[in-house]
């Protein structure tokens, strides 16, 4: 965006900003948030502290100390503007999504940056990695939070640690349970969502799916094809009442002559209930080279887990990429039994959200341009891009936008048809 655009919104960022004022003790320092978030905003080639404060007019240690040093509740910041999604967004439509996101990093000194896998170019290199959450409604979408993931090597060196400012507290976790920890904050200010969605790298982790569940929260995630299942519910073996001795025995366990569980990708080659079943056509989405288009076959399944097994059902979802017969994704909800394929569909092929945001937050509001080497500055940095995204998000949503919906296609396997719309 150029100057002026900013100059022909800045009543509005203006009002936008003031409701974080409480967030700051001092005037002195509120006044350098306007200063980052319009560099965020600009039409900046490189929108890290150096350029933002040199085209501002501010010292650069200032700016470079607002994010690092000064005093200021960033962690109010946050739950602001949460709270205010929370508010102007509340609907049963609202879907989170969690992804992580890596940064290309020299050197030894970025907090979390070590080799490892680097979706960014698509291979393991030196970088950092933070895993985040999206909400989204509709045509709507923005980051709500975002955390650093500290991998086991930095965790083990507290020295390390403390001299990139990581908090004695802060120790290495799993992405599933940093995903977790964003989704708890967000609901105590107010979020609530219809739907949870992810990719394999979540839904690959039975503890993240079993807390979701244990949450009551509706989820349909992507998960690897080994994972497991019946599609009839096994026979089970119940604790004794009264043992006698060794540890309880907790919850059913299958009975040692049920077959046992079978990979999903063996399911859909050998199950009957999925090989009676042809292939149907959805239209997922409209995109900008043309119609999205999965085909689909789906069942109810029961689950391992651990040693025992529950009499819950669920929904597998495979969906066939037409274009790329060997494309197949599995997935995997706890939704009602009677949800139907559509609507899975639209929130199992939701995660194209957080990938605009990331794509959008980089592109135009500088989400990797941060070059410290303190905790606390990417934290800030992160919660502000967050903040300038929100105000950008809602600029454009004035200029109006198409609803999502997922279209049934009828008629003919090889010609794309039409079908009534499903709105989310």
């Amino acid at each position: 965006m150029d100057g002026t655009w900013i100059r022909q919104m800045k009543p509005a960022l203006t009002r936008f900003l003031n409701r974080f004022s409480d967030c700051f003790s001092r005037k002195d320092t509120r006044a350098h948030m306007p200063t980052y978030v319009q560099g965020q905003l600009s039409n900046l080639a490189r929108k890290s502290v150096e350029p933002i404060a040199l085209a501002a007019g501010v010292p650069v240690r200032t700016l470079q100390e607002f994010l690092a040093q000064y005093a200021w509740n960033e962690d109010a910041v946050r739950d602001r503007l949460q709270q205010m999604v929370a508010t102007e967004r509340g609907s049963k439509r609202a879907i989170g999504v969690f992804d992580e996101t890596s940064d290309v990093k020299k050197g030894t000194k970025t907090p979390g940056v070590q080799r490892q896998w680097c979706g960014k170019v698509g291979k393991t290199d030196n970088c950092m990695v933070t895993v985040h959450l999206a909400f989204a409604q509709d045509d709507f979408h923005c980051l709500l939070d975002g955390e650093l993931f500290l991998p086991e090597s930095w965790s083990e060196d507290r020295e390390r640690c403390r001299v990139a400012g990581i908090p004695d507290e802060m120790v290495y976790q799993p992405k599933w349970k940093i995903a977790l920890e964003l989704y708890d904050r967000a609901l105590s200010n107010g979020l609530e969502f219809e739907w949870i969605t992810f990719d394999e790298g979540y839904g690959s982790k039975g503890p993240f799916l079993r807390a979701l569940d244990a949450k009551a929260q509706l989820f349909i995630g992507e998960v690897p094809v080994s994972m497991t299942g019946w599609i009839k519910k096994p026979g089970l073996q119940h604790p004794p009442k009264d043992p006698c001795r060794g540890r309880p025995q907790k919850g059913a366990r299958v009975a040692k002559d049920n077959p046992k569980a079978q990979p999903f990708r063996k399911l859909l080659e050998e199950s009957t209930r999925f090989t009676n079943q042809s292939w149907e056509r959805y239209r997922v989405k409209d995109g900008d080279k043309g119609p999205m288009v999965w085909e689909v076959k789906h069942a109810m399944i029961y689950r391992p887990d651990g040693k025992s097994v529950s009499s819950k059902r669920w929904h597998l979802l495979v969906a066939r990429n037409p274009l790329k017969p060997d494309e197949i994704k599995y997935f995997l909800s706890n939704a009602p039994a009677a949800t139907s394929v559509q609507k899975l569909l639209l929130v199992a092929f939701s995660r194209w959200h957080v990938e605009r945001c990331f794509q959008d937050q980089k592109q135009d509001i500088g989400l990797d341009a941060w070059e410290g080497r303190k905790y606390l500055g990417l934290k800030r940095h992160m919660i502000l891009s967050c903040v300038s995204y929100l105000f950008l998000t809602k600029m454009r949503e004035k200029l109006g936008g198409k609803k999502i919906r997922v279209h049934r296609l009828s008629g003919s396997r090889r010609r794309i048809g039409t079908g009534p719309d499903l709105v989310a």
